[in-house]
């Protein structure tokens, strides 16, 4: 992780916490040494994006400006951004494997394991007509059966199945 993100992080927490937070526990929390975290809210203080309140002699408080608000938006939004752009990526993969597979005479598809793409999976199904199958021992038909990305490839399916998480490294 770069020092702009670490900054943007500390941002966070600080925008985040209900309570005043202190350096010590900042650090903790970003993963990095308290003279690091200290280093990195000089910084954030002299670009604008914090304001320090002197609470009394001892302690002093984080506050996150109007700028430091506009450069947490900017980072979700480019999180959001990037995020849309993989979805529509990996629907396009997964769109084109399932039409390989109707190609090939399967008429559903099966998703064993856990997948957080199991609704582009079932989307990308219903959209060319292939049924996307819960329970394999009680479909009728020929299923092709998709291994969750979370599952580690063994080795080659010899039944024309495929491994998720190879596709999606190879179409990338």
């Amino acid at each position: 992780m770069n020092s702009e993100e670490k900054e943007l992080e500390i941002l966070e927490n600080i925008y985040k916490s209900s309570t005043p937070i202190r350096q010590r526990d900042l650090a903790e929390v970003v993963g990095l040494s308290l003279g690091m975290t200290n280093s990195i809210l000089k910084r954030l203080v002299n670009k604008g994006f914090l304001k320090i309140k002197k609470v009394n002699n001892r302690n002093i408080r984080y506050v996150v400006s109007a700028a430091g608000i506009e450069a947490i938006s900017k980072k979700s939004y480019r999180y959001f951004k990037r995020t849309i752009k993989n979805v529509v990526f990996y629907k396009e993969a997964i769109d084109q494997l399932i039409a390989e597979g109707k190609l090939q005479g399967f008429d559903g598809v099966y998703l064993k394991g856990k997948s957080d793409l199991d609704f582009i999976v079932e989307h990308s199904c219903r959209k060319q007509g292939v049924e996307f199958v819960l329970n394999p021992g009680e479909f009728g038909g020929k299923a092709y059966t998709l291994y969750a990305e979370n599952i580690q490839p063994e080795k080659e399916p010899s039944d024309g199945s495929a491994y998720l998480q190879e596709l999606l490294i190879a179409a990338r």
